[in-house]
This record gives structure tokens, C-alpha cells and sequence, in this order.
């Protein structure tokens, strides 16, 4: 998949643009997408970033990193994404800025969107909007239920199930392996720690099953509380797997949450619970 910051950067084609955010690229989203692919036309998508909350000052915490969801538009079948910047102009300008700077430039014919969506100045631009300068507008009914905000409310109550159904995979995080303080390799346990960056939503400290690079893990989401430690940190204990993952980027799968963390009286009795949360972690099912 092609990738631009304006419409310049990527080649002039008739388009079937789909519009929005897109965080997580959920089960509702993947119908927009379905329909951009089934027009006539390159089925492409012009996205967000940072996200229009944040950017209108009002900080939203985040189901995917842009790298993530462009992967998944890419596995979509989009052929061509506009990563649009939300600045001044675009946000107050309306349907007419947005189609002129951007839709038009772009090559958009055919535009699909959520039923119900808008955007720019006080939210007034819509669909409707759009389709009276002439481009050819096809809402997506909306699947009852599914939007990135209550998903989001999910995965921050911890239940990973339930988001992983509106998602239509397993609840993921994300991050480059650093160097942590090599506990886990001391217990017998190496673990790869992932720095997650502060916009990204993380579900509730705790223990969880989950995969990632094709294999099982067991996953520390917390603060170590048996170490005394006060900043949270995300750590993966690959099953089966040597090697070296330093400096590389992980996006790890949660499938379910084992436990909270906690304190253990020595560490006889924390090498004991990890035996157990690994066994758990075998045996857990992939959601969704």
C-alpha cells in the first residue's frame, strides 16, 4: 500500500475514497473499507493524524499506533492511504475545504463514510454535504454497537473478550523492545520490555495470556510490585523462543487476563506463580 502526507505524493487516479479515523480499523470499519473495495475505482482512504479529539485539544487515548493502522488497511485491501493532518483551515473550512485540498486533489469520486459522520467547524460538515458538490457519496450503515470510543471503554475495564468481538481480532499493544533491569532473565524468565508510547491505550495492570511473533506469552502489564517499582512497564515472556529482540518493534496479542500483579513473599514463591501463569498461558484461547 502507497502512503502520502498530501495528495501530491501519490499518484492522480479516479479513487474510491473511504473517510475517517479509523482507530482500531474495527468490525464497523472494515465495512467502509469493504465498500471502498467493492467501487469502481483505486480504493483508497484518507485518515487522521493525530486524531481530531487530540487535536482539537482534547486528548484521546488510542487503539493503534498510525503504523498499526495502516497495516491493517493495507490488509484490508487499500491500495493507497492520504494521512491527513486536521489543522485549522481543514477543521473550520467545512465539506468545501475538505473536498477542495483534499477529496478533489486526491482523485476521490466516489467517497464512503459512516452513516451519520462529520466533521469540521462545530461539527457541521456531513455526507450530505459532500455529495452536494457533486461527488458521488455512499453511507455505510452503522453495525449496532461497534464504535472505537466503546471499545476503548472495554479494553480499560479489562474485558478483552468483549472488545475483541467489536474488534474483530484480540486486543493488541504495541512498542519497541528496550533494555530493561534483566529480572526476568535472572528468574529464568528473559522477557522483552516494550516502551509504549503515552498516547496508546493500555488495558488494567495485571497478568495476561497473549502471543506475539508467532508465539505464546505471557505478559506483565504493571508497575513489579514484588520490586518496589513505581513506573509501568510492559513486559512479554516469549514461550519457546531464544533470541534477541532489542530495538525491535513487537505487537503483542492479549488474549486474557490471568491475574492481577501483586507482591509474593521471596522469590521462590514469584518463580512458582510465573511457572503457573506460563502453564495458563498455554492453554489460553485466542479470542475473536
Amino acid at each position: 500500500m502507497n502512503v502520502g502526507r498530501s495528495p501530491g505524493e501519490l499518484p492522480l487516479r479516479e479513487r474510491a475514497v473511504a473517510i475517517g479515523t479509523f482507530d482500531g480499523v474495527h468490525v464497523g470499519h472494515r465495512r467502509v473499507l469493504e465498500a471502498a473495495v467493492a467501487a469502481s475505482g483505486a480504493a483508497s482512504v484518507v485518515t487522521f493524524d493525530p486524531h481530531p479529539r487530540t487535536a482539537s485539544g482534547t486528548p484521546t487515548p488510542l487503539l493503534t499506533t498510525l503504523e498499526r493502522r495502516l497495516e491493517l488497511l493495507a490488509a484490508a485491501g487499500i491500495e493507497d492511504t492520504l494521512v491527513v493532518r486536521l489543522d485549522e483551515a481543514l477543521a473550520d473550512g467545512g465539506a468545501d475545504q475538505l473536498a477542495a485540498t483534499v477529496l478533489r486533489p486526491f482523485g476521490a469520486r466516489v467517497v464512503v463514510g459512516r452513516e451519520g459522520a462529520r466533521f469540521g467547524r462545530e461539527r457541521l460538515g456531513d455526507l450530505r454535504a459532500l455529495a452536494a458538490l457533486g461527488l458521488d457519496v455512499r453511507p455505510v450503515p452503522l453495525v449496532e454497537g461497534v464504535s472505537s470510543q466503546r471499545i476503548r471503554q472495554l479494553v480499560a475495564a479489562g474485558e478483552l473478550g468483549a472488545a475483541a468481538r467489536l474488534l474483530g481480532r484480540p486486543v493488541e499493544v504495541e512498542g519497541v523492545v528496550h533494555e530493561g533491569d534483566r529480572r526476568g532473565r535472572l528468574l529464568g524468565f528473559p522477557t522483552a520490555n516494550l516502551g509504549v508510547a503515552d498516547e496508546m491505550l493500555v488495558p488494567p495492570y495485571g497478568i495476561y495470556a497473549g502471543a506475539t511473533r508467532g508465539h505464546r506469552a505471557a505478559i506483565s502489564i504493571g508497575v513489579n510490585p514484588h520490586f518496589g517499582g513505581g513506573e509501568r512497564r510492559l513486559e512479554a515472556f516469549l514461550l519457546d523462543y531464544e533470541g534477541d529482540l532489542y530495538g525491535e518493534r513487537l505487537v503483542v496479542e492479549l488474549w486474557a487476563r490471568l491475574r492481577e500483579e501483586r507482591a509474593f513473599t521471596d522469590e521462590a514463591a514469584l518463580v512458582t506463580q510465573i511457572v503457573q501463569d506460563v502453564a495458563e498461558a498455554r492453554k489460553a484461547a485466542r479470542p475473536a
